[in-house]
């Protein structure tokens, strides 16, 4: 049973049930009583979304960032 314990996640637990119940309500909460604020930090938020996937997914379309890396035959000549 200790080994049970042991691998299962913290928020299985039953601390992290009851704190998740609390966020759950208190963000209900601040969405429901606030929505005027939580709408004006909208924009905001796309921007800093779309910075976060600018610096995480960068690498994720080919560029290789002075890598020593032979550039291919289709590239060259895409270049010229």
């Amino acid at each position: 049973m200790a080994d049970e314990q042991a691998r299962s996640p913290w928020w299985r637990s039953r601390g992290g049930l009851v704190v998740g119940g609390f966020l759950a309500v208190g963000g209900f909460l601040l969405l429901t009583e606030h929505a005027a604020h939580a709408f004006q930090a909208l924009p905001y938020l796309l921007l800093l979304a779309c910075l976060l996937m600018h610096l995480f997914m960068h690498r994720g379309h080919g560029h290789s960032h002075g890598h020593d890396h032979a550039p291919s035959p289709d590239s060259r000549r895409r270049d010229e």
